[in-house]
């Protein structure tokens, strides 16, 4: 029998370990002196308390210790145990690694004042679809030809206008960092678009530098003073007229409609000429006008509402016309009127 002094410096392990271990029902002494309390451990508890401090070097839980040296004779057991403690030690190795690089890409962000936006790759394409029709194109307004980003509360809104119409959508995101508004140019949004795919789009945003993470992609947002569509949508209030439609059949009739022409500051579109009546909708010929657009405007807002069915919002002849997901307030456009 060897005494718990000579058992803790071949084991390697303190004597209060022991103690602890003895109380914790792991590994019990053979014997306790009644009169003193000497603990009395024999030969294969030895074997026992060098299994236990080397299980402890590796942080197996106690309860795990325990199951190994009750299953000490077993040693097929013991190192399934082991096996699948590698397993975790490994998986919590990969965890902390994960969680330190994103630490020091804060630490990145902070220092050079950005904020990083995550969101999934599908929900950035589709927010930069709704939008991108209304980016300006006009080569005498390249101030217009962006598209806004602004990054406020959790949620990523891109908006595009060309002072005839405005596009807004918005998704939800992972935000580290403070709000932020950039404008971005069409080329740098049309690159961006066309790398996304599966996963996740990772993007960077600065005062002088917008980066996405996966790409590559790099640019200096514009110093130009965009629109507020936040002032622009209070001003609107709320609508007189809310008409439901489905997307396909106003589509086809305003692609079947008479053509009727305009001509503003030299340039001559198409209209669209829109008739509301008793909820419903129709596309009708001049003298029976309650709103006139621009048709190809109207198609292509028509189209970035997807199929199915959209909500049409006026408040009067000479006012905007919103075009609405219907039970989606994140994803809307507005077409300016036009005199018909």
């Amino acid at each position: 029998m060897r005494g718990i002094g000579e058992v803790a410096r071949a084991s390697g392990l303190s004597v209060s370990a022991l103690r602890f271990y003895d109380s914790a029902g792991v590994l019990v002494p053979a014997e306790v002196d009644t009169a003193n309390g000497y603990r009395r451990y024999t030969d294969e508890q030895m074997r026992a308390a060098r299994l236990i401090a080397g299980l402890r070097r590796v942080g197996l839980p106690v309860a795990e210790i325990a199951e190994c040296v009750r299953d000490l004779n077993d040693p097929a057991a013991v190192r399934r145990r082991l096996e699948a403690h590698r397993r975790r030690l490994e998986d919590g190795l990969a965890d902390a690694q994960r969680e330190l690089l994103r630490i020091h890409a804060l630490l990145d962000l902070e220092e050079k004042l950005m904020t990083r936006v995550s969101l999934p790759a599908a929900a950035l394409a589709a927010t930069i679809d709704a939008v991108r029709f209304a980016a300006g194109a006009d080569p005498a307004l390249p101030m217009l030809q962006c598209v806004l980003l602004d990054v406020t509360g959790g949620v990523l809104t891109l908006v595009a206008t060309d002072r005839f119409r405005m596009a807004v959508a918005a998704a939800p995101a992972e935000v580290e960092g403070p709000p932020i508004r950039s404008v971005l140019p069409l080329e740098f949004v049309d690159g961006l678009r066309a790398t996304l795919g599966e996963g996740s789009a990772v993007l960077d945003l600065g005062a002088d530098r917008v980066r996405e993470e996966a790409a590559s992609l790099e640019v200096e947002p514009l110093d130009i003073d965009y629109p507020d569509h936040r002032r622009l949508l209070d001003a609107l209030g709320a609508p007189t007229t809310r008409v439901t439609v489905d997307s396909a059949a106003l589509r086809d009739q305003v692609s079947a409609a008479p053509v009727v022409m305009k001509e503003h500051d030299g340039t001559t579109y198409e209209m669209a000429l829109l008739g509301f009546r008793d909820g419903d909708v129709n596309v009708v010929p001049e003298g029976e006008v309650h709103l006139a657009v621009n048709r190809e405007f109207l198609l292509q807002a028509l189209d970035a509402g997807g199929t199915g069915q959209l909500v049409l919002e006026l408040d009067g002849p000479i006012k905007p016309l919103a075009v609405r997901v219907p039970g989606d307030d994140s994803r809307f456009s507005i077409l300016m009127p036009v005199r018909p």
